[in-house]
């Protein structure tokens, strides 16, 4: 055997043990996503199979908490049959539009400003105590304000997602603007660029990971507030099937419309998360998450 073969041998079955740990780890990942896929369903069975029974046997109240097959049941009526305020469709895509709208408006406004108060140190000092007083008023208390501002219409629906996203999502810009790397932006202006190339180029795209965070919390603050607008006044919408359900002792309609905007929300964070996914592929994946 040539020495050059010699040498060959090790390195190559250096490459296959990469490629089998690789590939273990690849199996281990999928086992440990199946795993946890198996113990959410089952988790979710036994606490609505525990409920069921207790309500069956009238361990539990079944008019005051209902049961799991009474709110299917609601949630397959209004499918087939519509609701008293017209289709389950029309409702959820109302609600869905006030809140899709408010969320739209709260992180444009709060990335805006929050980059802004960042980068312009002179702003944050005179804007930032009007912004904590702002933002020590409960949210929900401005939700009667706008029906009287703005009707019974989707504006102040709208105007309630937008306050209740606008700070959370403000706040994570603006830490996020504040903590870029201060060398990349030294580099950047000895290469010659200017304030706005610098805040386009290297403040904004270091900040996206802060402002992804908080877009995953702000949409179900979004749906927050378009629930309680349409809650306190509306013409139709999810919000107003809860107050007319618990208005009729409806308990299963209050429960149905809780599930279905559970479902609204967890579909709007899996398309969040992909984005996100696809956005930062570069960013390295913990596989203990």
């Amino acid at each position: 055997m040539s020495h050059d073969t010699a040498t060959a041998l090790p390195a190559a079955g250096a490459e296959l043990t990469k490629s089998d740990r690789a590939v273990s780890r690849a199996r281990a990942a999928r086992r440990r996503k199946i795993v946890i896929g198996g113990a959410r369903i089952l988790l979710l069975v036994a606490v609505l199979g525990i409920w069921e029974a207790l309500s069956r046997a009238a361990i539990i109240d079944p008019f005051n908490f209902s049961m799991p097959s009474k709110i299917w049941d609601q949630i397959w009526t209004w499918i087939t049959h519509g609701t008293a305020l017209g289709s389950l469709g029309e409702q959820v895509w109302y609600t869905l539009y006030e809140a899709l709208l408010g969320w739209v408006i709260g992180v444009t406004v709060g990335v805006v400003c929050g980059i802004a108060l960042g980068r312009i140190t002179f702003l944050a000092d005179v804007l930032g105590p009007y912004i904590k007083v702002l933002n020590s008023i409960p949210r929900i208390v401005l939700a009667p304000i706008f029906v009287i501002w703005f009707g019974l219409g989707p504006a102040s629906k709208v105007a309630s997602a937008v306050v209740l996203v606008f700070f959370p999502v403000f706040f994570n810009a603006f830490q996020g603007a504040r903590e870029v790397d201060r060398n990349l932006v030294s580099n950047a202006r000895i290469l010659g660029a200017t304030d706005r190339r610098v805040t386009l180029q290297v403040v904004i795209p270091s900040a996206t990971s802060w402002i992804f965070t908080s877009l995953h919390v702000s949409f179900g603050f979004a749906l927050i507030g378009a629930i309680v607008g349409e809650y306190i006044g509306a013409t139709k919408g999810v919000g107003l099937l809860i107050a007319q359900s618990q208005g009729t002792f409806n308990t299963s309609g209050v429960y149905a419309a809780m599930v279905i905007l559970a479902v609204v929300a967890l579909l709007a964070e899996g398309l969040l998360t992909f984005a996100e996914r696809r956005i930062f592929r570069w960013k390295p994946t913990n596989s203990d998450s």
